[in-house]
């Protein structure tokens, strides 16, 4: 009688496991682009998943049942499971829905190799540039400008060939580099017209093929991406350092550059993760202001996750929140970078998009300008009212890629705008969107900050988007929102752009302190050393806290800004411990004053149109809690970071331990950025599991 009940179990095992299917594919918009991040589920379960950056999934799900493909901006798509194992899915946008959200698709599809006889064309005389040696060279396409190649066809949008080098396809984004190459380190080029490149490489070939071999014939791309040196903060000693002194920073471009690289399975830069970026990309429930001042202070401290001998500090602000119809007036000048390195797919036609769904929240009474610059700068829309939607979308549309790269020249005219229809009162800002590869006048690092300065005394405050892969200039980029008194985002995707313009939309466009300077005094009875978490690009000396000719960061509606320290308490014996001389006359500390106090933050920030700087001082006792969800997600961010940077400071932790310091921290992300995060570590440790570490 048991072996036929145990008979019986087995069948239906058996037949449960035969009805289940295990689905792939790929999910692309209705031009054939992958679509990263578009959802994956089976109707009437929490059985789901998402596509990768190249847009592919995969899903067991049971035999009958049906997927639901959904995407931002995109209509659903609904298709019942058959006998098919791969279900490819073309998802449309919705039309309806573009006053919220407008997508564009973007990525890259693998080619094949090059096969059959082509054409050979030798270059026998030293030129600028590739694309000045294609000027009239490909059947097809012509060239306009340094760097950009669009269709003959009147009315089509730029549309750029397959560059293949030393025979490995180039993808799209890395074009310019391409363009860039010396004449000297080139043998020879092929050309494939339209016709032939697409029925040798398929769809991605369709406005024709460039083959080129190199002198070495081992061409790799070099990432020409640019971004600060970063030396990491140490623990400094309270007696003789009892002061720390920074800028805040509500910029976020890091964490969504760190994102990208980690989405395409790259190695993430050192340079490029800024701590305190990662960790003020996300929300934290801090209270709203109560007083005179324009936000609130916060303070916690617990134990260290990563060392049972320290404590961490968590030192919040909260700016106050305005409606959008309690906003000012706003005169904006949109300043855009249609050069030919903004030619891909994730640059301008993102932009575009991008700047759409800002358009779509403007009011009567704001002003919209649109200056361009490639290799020279001009004015395409004038002051036009926020209610003429269609006017700003159709001349945004109309935007097409070609030439150099005078970003100075484009930040000379945008200002010249703004402060011509100045609105006193009002939200006077330019927004700039680029690569930040500029090459024509102006465009080193410390020309573009003596630029910015004196253009920050207009009252004009600045917005720095940042576009693109391959050539993305970071470091030129946050100079220009650290001195022009603005901030810093990176967009990747349109669920990026969705939440700079769409969540953030005041933050990101209405100032409520400038100046804002952070300074914290430790106890030296109570604390031994401290080190900050990030900030190294925003340290101050402490006598500029009360200095107020000395720049700092803007706080906008609604900002939170955080920082964290991790510290050694007094009597406390670390590795980190150094030997310092025996002091003189700092060594009359009377051990029994403010044996209550741990620290103090003093706080000095300007009105947007004020000179003099106002200060606020919050004081933090002795005691310390459990770390709350919002503490304890914020360690995990700062943890990863530090890993990433490969810190000397983190303790033989792992991913697996950011992972599970996450997952207790996770609370109730509304918006799903903090499942995100945690699906990026995941794909962290997943890369160096399959890399045998």
């Amino acid at each position: 009688m048991k072996n036929v009940i145990f008979l019986f179990f087995l069948l239906n095992s058996v037949l449960l496991l035969s009805q289940q299917i295990k689905i792939s594919g790929t999910v692309s918009d209705n031009k054939g682009n992958p679509l990263p991040g578009a959802n994956v589920i089976e109707k009437g379960t929490t059985n789901s998943t998402q596509t990768d950056f190249e847009g592919h999934y995969s899903l067991i799900v049971s035999k009958g049942a049906k997927l639901v493909f959904s995407y931002i901006g995109c209509k659903n798509f609904i298709v019942r499971v058959k006998d098919e194992t791969v279900i490819d899915v073309s998802l449309e946008e919705d039309f309806q829905a573009l006053e919220e959200v407008v997508v564009v698709g973007y990525g890259i599809q693998k080619r094949n190799h090059v096969t059959g006889s082509v054409s050979m064309i030798n270059i026998q005389r030293p030129k600028n540039s590739i694309s000045r040696a294609l000027q009239g060279k490909v059947s097809g396409v012509q060239i306009r400008g340094i760097g950009t190649v669009e269709s003959k066809k009147e009315g089509v949008k730029v549309k750029t060939p397959l560059y293949i080098v030393d025979g490995v396809p180039i993808q799209k984004e890395y074009n310019a580099i391409i363009q860039s190459l010396k004449n000297e380190d080139i043998n020879s080029r092929k050309e494939l017209n339209a016709a032939e490149a697409k029925s040798l490489y398929g769809k991605d070939a369709r406005y024709g093929c460039i083959v080129i071999r190199t002198v070495h014939g081992n061409y790799n791309i070099e990432n020409d991406e640019n971004y600060a040196k970063i030396t990491e903060n140490q623990f400094q000693n309270v007696t003789i350092n009892p002061l720390s002194t920074f800028s805040i920073d509500v910029d976020k471009a890091a964490y969504s550059n760190i994102r990208r690289f980690i989405n395409k399975g790259q190695d993430v830069p050192v340079s490029a993760v800024k701590i305190e970026e990662m960790v003020n990309y996300f929300d934290y429930d801090y209270a709203q202001p109560k007083n005179e001042h324009p936000f609130s202070v916060h303070t916690e401290v617990a134990k260290t996750p990563w060392n049972v001998v320290t404590k961490l500090v968590r030192i919040g602000l909260q700016g106050k929140e305005y409606l959008n119809e309690d906003l000012p007036a706003s005169n904006l000048t949109f300043l855009i970078d249609v050069s030919g390195s903004m030619s891909a797919d994730n640059k301008l036609p993102l932009l575009k998009s991008a700047f759409k769904l800002l358009v779509n929240q403007l009011r009567d009474k704001d002003r919209i300008s649109i200056v361009v610059y490639a290799g020279a700068a001009g004015v395409v829309l004038e002051p036009t009212s926020g209610s003429d939607k269609t006017k700003i979308i159709n001349a945004l549309n109309n935007l097409e890629a070609g030439g150099s790269t005078a970003g100075g020249q484009g930040i000379e005219l945008a200002y010249q705008l703004a402060e011509k229809h100045f609105k006193k009162n009002g939200n006077n800002r330019v927004i700039l969107a680029t690569d930040g590869d500029f090459n024509v006048g102006l465009s080193s690092d410390d020309d573009m900050e003596n630029l910015i300065v004196k253009k920050r005394e207009s009252g004009v405050f600045l917005s720095v988007l940042g576009f693109g892969i391959g050539n993305y200039k970071d470091s030129k980029l946050e100079t220009l929102a650290d001195k022009g008194n603005g901030n810093h985002a990176y967009i990747d995707t349109m669920q990026e752009a969705q939440k700079v313009f769409g969540k953030e939309f005041g933050g990101t466009l209405f100032t409520i302190a400038k100046d804002v300077k952070l300074q914290v005094e430790f106890n030296p009875n109570k604390v031994k050393s401290y080190r900050l978490l990030g900030y190294e690009n925003r340290l101050l000396a402490d006598e500029d806290f009360i200095d107020d000719t000395k720049d700092a960061g803007e706080l906008g509606s609604g900002h939170k800004v955080t920082a964290l320290y991790e510290i050694v308490e007094a009597g406390v014996k670390t590795i980190y411990d150094k030997d310092i001389p025996k002091l003189k006359y700092a060594s009359n500390t009377n051990e029994n004053t403010f044996l209550d106090e741990l620290f103090t933050v003093r706080i000095r920030y300007k009105k947007p149109d004020g000179k003099k700087s106002l200060e606020l001082v919050h004081v933090q006792n002795v005691d310390s809690q459990e770390m709350s969800e919002d503490f304890q997600f914020s360690a995990a961010v700062a943890l990863f970071g530090q890993q990433l940077r490969k810190s000397k400071f983190t303790n033989k932790t792992t991913y697996k331990d950011v992972i599970v310091l996450t997952e207790k921290g996770r609370g109730k992300d509304v918006n799903g950025y903090r499942a995100e995060f945690i699906r990026l570590v995941k794909s962290a440790n997943d890369k160096l599991v399959a890399n045998g570490y």
